[in-house]
């Protein structure tokens, strides 16, 4: 935990525990190391319904935990139905439920028990699928968000090793038969790797592990190009100087504007940073910034927003904007959505191009609702400009 720090103050940490071996031993691990700092540390047992005696096996996870002295909540994931992309799905459904209730128990610090075996099949799987720099990094120790940072303190653990911590505590754990799918990619890839040598598969983690470090290196450098003249509002628009910024710098700025997960193609930023015109990129419009200054604005795309979701506190819409409703209470029928311009009136300051895509509280109907008082909505896109995540670099 030491490297994951500074750790002053810590009054609670939140744990992600499948009921497997890997996540059980962090939980144990965790909760020895709070006790030991005078920390509480909770468990989250996800269950995500897609198995028989799923529902059990968490209550038999929480019951584990709960001999260890730990207390734990169980979150189920519900209307999650299979299909194509089950497995994207259901980690998004996971952890905005981990990250909700992390919210609602005023945690800052969640853990999840990714291994270096995890991060050796996330490596070859990447570089299979041709990755750029970014994407052979792999996963970070850390990784920082609005509101909450995602911790991985067993990244440079072997599973080997905290199986026999199991087993050396006497602890019994849940094997999942889906790791052991041999239509599943991972599974596919977990039994090369188990396959292969030692030399091998160090390798791919020493390589790894410089791509972190030069991932690092490469987002500093992206956060000195952002504050030379780029400004992010929290009405979700960027102001751009007249002279558009590196192709690095816009494309990070882009998912950020659409509430994106990923960053827009290179080769498309390259030839609108060399257009310098108005355009739609990726969820996004760039036009002329107006009456706010010789620049540019980015904004997002009023046609591509998200259709209303019903409102609530916490729902997080288009990737972009957040309820927060500090115990006000809802109209009934209350959605969040996208208000007709002629109706954005609580925005007028902005230009229209930039209160189209805002968020706004309506009626089934579409119409415009007022706020309750102490309500607002927070930017809080998916990915900030600049990801703040600290690489392990060494073993």
């Amino acid at each position: 935990m030491r490297p994951l720090g500074p750790w002053g103050g810590v009054e609670r940490l939140a744990v992600a525990v499948s009921g497997g071996a890997d996540s059980l031993c962090l939980a144990v691990l965790a909760w020895r190391w709070a006790a030991g700092a005078g920390a509480g540390c909770l468990g989250l047992i996800v269950d995500h319904g897609l198995r028989d005696g799923s529902a059990a096996e968490a209550v038999e996870t929480a019951g584990r935990l709960a001999g260890i002295g730990m207390a734990s909540r169980i979150l189920r994931v519900e209307g999650l139905d299979r299909g194509p992309g089950l497995a994207a799905r259901a980690r998004e459904a996971r952890y905005a439920l981990l990250a909700q209730a992390c919210r609602e128990a005023g945690i800052v610090d969640l853990l999840v028990g990714h291994h270096a075996g995890d991060q050796a099949e996330t490596s070859l799987m990447r570089q299979r699928a041709g990755s750029g720099p970014d994407g052979l990094a792999a996963m970070p120790l850390v990784l920082e968000t609005h509101d909450l940072r995602l911790l991985r303190p067993l990244l440079p653990a072997a599973p080997e090793r905290l199986r026999a911590t199991l087993h050396a505590c006497g602890m019994q754990w849940i094997e999942d038969p889906s790791n052991r799918d041999p239509v599943a990619l991972r599974s596919r890839l977990r039994s090369e790797l188990a396959a292969s040598d030692v030399p091998t598969r160090e390798a791919l983690l020493r390589g790894t592990l410089q791509a972190g470090g030069d991932r690092m290196r490469r987002r500093r450098r992206l956060a000195a190009e952002l504050a030379e003249g780029s400004m992010l509002r929290p009405e979700g628009f960027a102001l751009l100087p007249a002279v558009l910024p590196a192709p690095g710098a816009l494309a990070a700025l882009i998912r950020t504007v659409a509430g994106a997960a990923h960053l827009p193609p290179a080769g498309a930023v390259e030839d609108l940073v060399a257009r310098s015109r108005a355009a739609t990129l990726w969820g996004t419009r760039l036009l002329p910034a107006g009456r706010l200054g010789p620049g540019w604005l980015l904004v997002r795309e009023a046609d591509a927003v998200q259709a209303p979701l019903p409102a609530g506190d916490g729902v997080l819409w288009d990737g972009r904007f957040r309820l927060r409703l500090n115990a006000a209470p809802l109209p009934a029928g209350a959605m969040i959505g996208a208000a007709p311009a002629r109706q954005a009136g609580r925005a007028r300051t902005v230009p229209a191009a930039v209160r189209a895509g805002m968020a706004t509280l309506i009626d089934e109907g579409g119409d415009e609702l007022a706020l309750p008082a102490g309500a607002g909505f927070v930017f809080e896109p998916r990915l900030p400009a600049v990801v703040d995540a600290l690489f392990a670099m060494s073993r």
